[in-house]
């Protein structure tokens, strides 16, 4: 997967408390991604877009779009992309 595609799918972060308190609790962070995309195509834009494994990823269906909990392996690998993509 090159970076437009991973970009078509990982549309933005979603940034809210709950989110923001995932990140130190649960090493999740949420994005918002296109409709159609499915999890390994999530896990597999994420990977190439960031360079930072996904080891799970759930999906929701909300008026907001199709949100994507992405979990890192530790903590201080999420708190750093999330730093990285402007959330903390």
């Amino acid at each position: 997967m090159n970076v437009d595609q991973a970009s078509k799918i990982i549309l933005k972060p979603y940034i809210t408390e709950k989110t923001f308190a995932m990140v130190e609790n649960e090493s999740k962070i949420c994005f918002i991604v296109q409709r159609q995309a499915s999890k390994p195509q999530i896990a597999e834009a994420v990977t190439t877009l960031y360079n930072q494994k996904a080891i799970n990823v759930n999906t929701a269906r909300t008026i907001y779009g199709k949100k994507a909990f992405v979990q890192f392996e530790t903590i201080e690998k999420a708190r750093d992309l999330a730093t990285k993509i402007g959330m903390l």
